[in-house]
């Protein structure tokens, strides 16, 4: 199998091209300069500026309350750090429901101003004259459905989508009109495995799933709660890959304990 591991720049193509070939597709959130050189330069295929900033940057309970502003201001700061990964930026909440005009210059601002190479919303058929408005600027879009966290308040939880028969069949049905509009990729986030595999089976753009199984094009997580930086968040889907809150917590209490010693700094270390 061949990958794409030597790419100069992953491109909406390139993503594609992994789907046709059967090479699974790395996606994984940055909301910094320093943190996005270092997932660049790993060889992620896919940065995602998420609006998760919102939780993990900010503190916030829901990704409802971050800014456009605030999302320009990260999707920059990781594009200046980028030289492989293809940059993805969320629309936040409230720049794209009910309006399409309005979607277009959300989208259009994130794409001048932070020189992103994408953005992704969540939403079928409800905002799908949002989706074909920016499509029709040249903006490259991915879609997302299932669990859409910028909707938790009309489902009142985080619980898993699409278990019944009814909104399994919608979810199919949004992933096709996406593809069909032109959208070139598609988040499927926390829907049985079953269901997600059908959803990448019936379309032919790239389908990357968050708790949704092994059978879909690619994978994504939230950097914070992969690291185990966030300690709190523990769904069955996430798989810790360290646990830096207390490395992290460790290396601080150290410096206090050198500091409060006097044993930093030592000769060496001063002029």
């Amino acid at each position: 199998m061949s990958t794409h591991k030597d790419v100069k720049r992953v491109t909406t193509h390139t993503l594609l091209e992994m789907k046709e070939s059967g090479e699974k597709i790395s996606m994984l959130t940055a909301y910094d300069y320093s943190m996005a050189t270092i997932v660049d330069q790993a060889g992620m295929d896919v940065i995602l500026v998420g609006d998760s900033a919102s939780n993990v940057m900010a503190g916030h309970e829901t990704t409802l309350p971050i800014t456009l502003d605030q999302m320009i201001y990260h999707a920059a700061s990781v594009i200046r750090a980028v030289k492989r990964s293809l940059v993805v930026v969320d629309l936040p909440f409230g720049t794209y429901q009910g309006d399409s005009k309005e979607a277009l210059r959300s989208a259009i601002r994130i794409m001048k101003e932070s020189e992103a190479h994408a953005v992704k919303l969540e939403g079928g058929r409800e905002v799908i004259e949002s989706i074909n408005r920016i499509l029709s600027a040249g903006i490259p879009v991915m879609g997302h459905l299932g669990l859409t966290p910028q909707s938790i308040y009309k489902f009142g939880t985080y619980t898993v989508r699409a278990k019944e028969e009814d909104e399994a069949k919608r979810l199919i049905e949004d992933a096709k009109l996406l593809e069909e509009a032109g959208c070139f990729a598609l988040v499927v986030e926390k829907v049985p495995a079953k269901l997600a595999k059908k959803v990448a089976e019936s379309i032919s753009i790239p389908v990357i799933g968050i708790g949704a199984g092994g059978d879909v094009d690619g994978q994504v997580l939230v950097m914070h709660d992969m690291l185990g930086i966030n300690k709190e968040f523990s769904p069955r889907f996430l798989r810790r890959y360290h646990n830096l809150f207390d490395e992290i917590k460790g290396s601080f209490e150290h410096y206090i304990k050198d500091v409060k010693s006097r044993d930093f700094p030592n000769e060496s270390e001063q002029y």
